[in-house]
C-alpha cells in the first residue's frame, strides 16, 4: 500500500489517496510509467507519492503506541506525509505544510514552520493537567493555558 497525493495547478495538495505500492507494477496499464502518472491521469490532476512515515524530513516507525525514529533515514520522502493544503515545492522535490502565523519561518532542515520565539517547554505534569502553549501573533509571544473539559 502506498499514498499518492494530488496536487492543484498550484501544487497545493488538494486530496491524499491511497494505492497501489509503486513497487508493484504487475497491474500498471502498459500506457503509464508509474502508479503517480496513472492515478494523475485518472483524477486529472497531478500525483505525487507521499510517505506516511516521514514527518519534519524524518522517516518514524510507527505503531498504535509510539513513533519511533527510524534507524536510517534513507527512507525518508518527500520531507513530510502530504496532507490537503499543503504544498508541493517541485525544486526540492518535497511536502511542506501551510504556513500557521506570518511571523514563523520555514526550517530548510526538518521542513517544518518555527516560531520567532522558541515555545517554553511543559513538563509531563503540566501536560497532564491540560496546560498547551498558544501562539500569539500580535504579541509574538507564548501563552501558556489551561484546558478544561
Amino acid at each position: 500500500m502506498a499514498h499518492y497525493a494530488l496536487l492543484d495547478e498550484n501544487n497545493i495538495v488538494i486530496n491524499v489517496i491511497t494505492g497501489i505500492d509503486e513497487d508493484d507494477t504487475t497491474n500498471l496499464p502498459n500506457e503509464f510509467n508509474s502508479w503517480e502518472e496513472f492515478y494523475g491521469n485518472f483524477h486529472n490532476a497531478t500525483c505525487k507519492r507521499t510517505s506516511y512515515n516521514t514527518y519534519n524530513n524524518q522517516h518514524y516507525i510507527l505503531t498504535n503506541e509510539s513513533k519511533t525514529l527510524s534507524d536510517t533515514q534513507e527512507k525518508a520522502f518527500r520531507g513530510n506525509y502530504a496532507s490537503v493544503g499543503f504544498t508541493y515545492d517541485e525544486i526540492n522535490d518535497v511536502f511542506i505544510p501551510p504556513k500557521p502565523f506570518e511571523s514563523w519561518t520555514l526550517d530548510t532542515t526538518l521542513l517544518k514552520w518555527v516560531a520567532p520565539v522558541a515555545e517554553p517547554i511543559l513538563t509531563d505534569e503540566d501536560i497532564q493537567a491540560g496546560k498547551r502553549n498558544n501562539w500569539i501573533e500580535d504579541t509574538q509571544t507564548w501563552e501558556t493555558i489551561t484546558y478544561t473539559d
